[in-house]
């Protein structure tokens, strides 16, 4: 029996029950006994005397819900229990056409789809959807049963039957009567066109880091992808486009031109505005408009997938388990929003690959609100913090995900996390995590720390970086990856682009590259800087009108505190990067702020100013530090500022 029958899990239980009453052919009241097969969310729950009493891990059809007959999908709606057979016989039985042959599977494998233990046949109570000419659920044999594909529990992969472990199949046999109704349920989300299968996706902003990474996704695993973005028609990201052509995805123009007939979807993030002209030639030729996260949704899934979300992290420790799986010869796949080192070595843009196992970790973001589209198989939640939203609304999005999590959920030891953890995974400094780090010792360009007996060492710097490690480490152990085994590769883990990179080193001075963009981040980026330098130069842009106006206040009471009297603060003008957003105030507002509450801030007009004024004030001893998210080109400002340094040494005076 899965351990997901929590109070969430429940209560949606009953929510899809009471929905389907409001069906065609459905009772006229909850029955006394039922089972409702959530397909979002691939659990089968059995409700008796109104109330779920106990849940099991299935798998309904890859092609999705639908009642057409030769569909192999998995019809919806309500169904009665026509047949059980197969009591008493062994598990692992093998039956066709209902009878059973004699023979045993035993576990070993088997490419071809047996059909094994028990069998509840399906009558279709719904005419027109599972019932009828053409759609006769029972004519199609729609079954619950036993499978040799037992590894597939918990995604979409039957041929339209609902599959259980062998195992869960016997329990729920012995709970279940026939005439017993089933009610199953489909996806609230749309179906998306198969991206493999379907026609060219065109990605509208396709330069973004999600967006480039669902591309290449769809790319690597045998779709065509196409795209545009504002960037490449002016000739900025010369080197992302190459990545991309050399992966077969076609660049075209935003005008509009790229959107046609071969055209199976125009996929957009939030960021994308209606008059945008992709999009209002898809709106003309009828082509679908496919949110970004509702193909990252259907990838996830379609998959063994860990979804990462939080307010801090996300980035990073979906790189570490990727690498953790990888090193335990898992071979995953990865779509993240941070580039990874290791991947680009092997001339990609670091924020995709597609491994040969169905094993995938994506990172689910909740700064748009799309975090609530994903059902993972285990899902992680790293921490709360204000950040693009208030905490109470991203709370809200953390417990629609545990809901949908079909597997395990690992969740971190704070306080304000406790509401989700439940049954779940904790992982954190506290006695009360499960996965603990003890022993921690922080360096400048490392971190060390031990999990029960073993010992680990991180070749990045940060307390946070262990937390990180300590989430990452939580997930792979649910993926049954032995803990001696994650030591090797989170020794040698990369790190990822622009998470307190460093750029170089010059005259003493180090110049590091790091996203940091909210309140708790930047803390964090600062106290790192001063593991390894007398002095923190520190260089802020802000990135959009709304979420700066949104942490306007936190970032003046964070740098005011964080910056020691001898640090440094420049910060540069907000990044706009087009639309519509009111521009009502400037960074040097900020600035002014900073300022009067004691802190040394200055406004940098431009980065000419800031370059010079850097490679001027800077000292050996000192690391400047640049910080900000979303502007692609801050690290060329940070390689910028490190020429400066450079050059300043070169043309200083002999003595």
């Amino acid at each position: 029996m899965t351990s997901s029958l929590d109070k969430l899990s429940a209560a949606r239980a009953l929510d899809l029950v009471r929905e389907g009453l409001l069906r065609k052919g459905a009772p006229t009241e909850i029955p006394e006994r039922m089972l409702v097969v959530d397909a979002e969310r691939q659990v089968a729950t059995l409700i008796e005397g109104g109330m779920p009493v106990a849940a099991w891990p299935v798998s309904t059809a890859r092609k999705g819900i639908g009642g057409e007959e030769g569909s192999f999908r998995t019809p919806p709606g309500w169904h009665s229990i026509r047949r059980k057979i197969g009591e008493e016989g062994a598990q692992g039985a093998v039956f066709v056409s209902r009878q059973r042959t004699g023979e045993r599977w035993c576990g070993e494998p088997r490419k071809d789809d047996l059909i094994l233990t028990r069998i509840l046949t399906l009558d279709g109570l719904e005419d027109g959807v599972n019932s009828g000419p053409g759609r006769d659920s029972r004519s199609r044999y729609i079954y619950l049963h036993g499978t040799n594909h037992e590894d597939l529990i918990g995604r979409t992969a039957s041929h339209g039957c609902v599959r259980l472990s062998n195992r869960d199949v016997t329990e729920l046999f012995e709970y279940m009567r026939e005439g017993d109704l089933v009610l199953i349920a489909a996806p609230t989300e749309r179906a998306v066109p198969d991206p493999k299968e379907s026609g060219r996706f065109h990605y509208a902003g396709l330069a973004g880091s999600g967006m480039s990474a669902l591309a290449q996704f769809q790319a690597m695993t045998g779709g065509r992808a196409g795209g545009s973005d504002r960037a490449f028609d002016r000739g900025e990201r010369p080197g992302l486009r190459s990545e991309l052509e050399a992966l077969g995805i076609t660049v075209y123009p935003q005008d509009g031109s790229g959107v046609g007939a071969d055209c199976a979807a125009l996929v957009v993030s939030t960021a994308v505005e209606d008059h945008v002209p992709d999009v209002a030639k898809a709106r003309e030729l009828g082509i679908p408009v496919v949110h970004r996260s509702e193909l990252l949704a259907h990838f996830v899934a379609t998959h063994r997938s860990i979804a990462i979300t939080g307010t801090s992290g996300k980035s990073t420790v979906t790189a570490m388990i990727f690498e953790i799986l990888r090193g335990a010869g898992l071979d995953p796949s990865v779509i993240t929003g941070g580039d990874l080192p290791m991947l680009q070595a092997q001339g990609l843009p670091g924020n995709t690959y597609a491994g040969s196992s169905d094993l995938l970790v994506v990172e689910a973001d909740e700064s748009d609100g799309t975090l609530v589209r994903y059902a993972p198989a285990v899902g992680v939640i790293l921490n709360l913090q204000r950040d693009h939203r208030e905490t109470a609304e991203v709370a809200a999005m953390f417990a629609t995900l545990r809901a949908r999590t079909r597997e395990a959920l690992v969740v971190g030891d704070a306080e304000n996390l406790d509401r989700f953890a439940g049954s779940a995974i904790r992982f954190g400094f506290t006695e009360r995590a499960d996965i603990r780090g003890e022993d921690v010792e922080l360096d400048a360009s490392a971190s060390h720390f031990r999990v029960e007996d073993v010992a680990f060492t991180l070749p990045v710097p940060g307390v946070h970086n262990v937390a990180n490690a300590l989430a990452a480490i939580a997930a792979a152990e649910v993926i049954g990856v032995e803990l001696a085994d994650m030591a090797e590769p989170l020794a040698s883990f990369k790190g990822i682009g622009r998470r307190f990179q460093t750029i170089g080193k010059a005259r003493g001075i180090e110049v590091i590259d790091d996203f940091a963009h909210n309140a708790e981040k930047i803390a964090a980026a600062i106290k790192t800087a001063r593991l390894r330098s007398k002095r923190v130069l520190a260089i802020y842009q802000p990135h959009g009108y709304g979420p700066t106006r949104f942490l306007r206040q936190d970032f003046v009471r964070t740098f005011a505190s964080e910056l020691e009297p001898h640090d440094r603060l420049w910060m540069l003008e907000v990044f706009y990067a087009g639309g519509t957003a009111t521009r009502d105030f400037s960074a040097a507002d900020i600035v002014a702020e900073i300022a009067a509450k004691g802190g040394h801030a200055e406004f940098a007009p431009s980065r000419q100013w800031l370059v010079a004024r850097i490679a001027e004030e800077a000292q050996a001893g000192d690391l400047v530090l640049m910080m900000g998210a979303r502007d692609p080109s801050l690290t060329e400002l940070a390689r910028s500022i490190l020429a400066a340094i450079e050059k300043a040494s070169a043309s200083a005076p002999a003595k």
